[in-house]
């Protein structure tokens, strides 16, 4: 019966691994990314969860007779930030998914 214990075995350490993935998920729900445009006139800062929790505009890009440029300035630093938030999801969450090879486990 050695092949239970091994089995077992198995079943624990998948169910430690599962806790570390939970803990991992939260906590890049606290991480704070900063996404950044037109040379910090605008700001935007979301979570790894990819929440946009601040966008900050600088008051002197702010142009009545420009808006297309501030709306491009904005979609600019909130596409860097959520790289970013990728970036950390990916190189946080691949750890487990490293040296495993589990068909579908992306």
């Amino acid at each position: 019966m050695r092949g239970m214990g091994n089995m077992q075995n198995m079943m624990k350490q998948m169910q430690k691994m599962q806790k570390q993935m939970q803990q991992a998920q939260e906590d890049l729900g606290e991480q704070k990314l900063e996404g950044t445009a037109g040379g910090g006139m605008v700001t935007v800062v979301v979570t790894g969860h990819k929440e946009i929790v601040e966008v900050n505009i600088k008051q002197e890009v702010v142009d009545p007779d420009d808006v297309e440029m501030l709306q491009d300035l904005v979609l600019a630093a909130t596409n860097d930030a959520l790289k970013k938030a990728d970036e950390l999801t990916n190189k946080t969450m691949g750890q487990f998914t490293k040296g495993m090879n589990l068909p579908g486990m992306f």
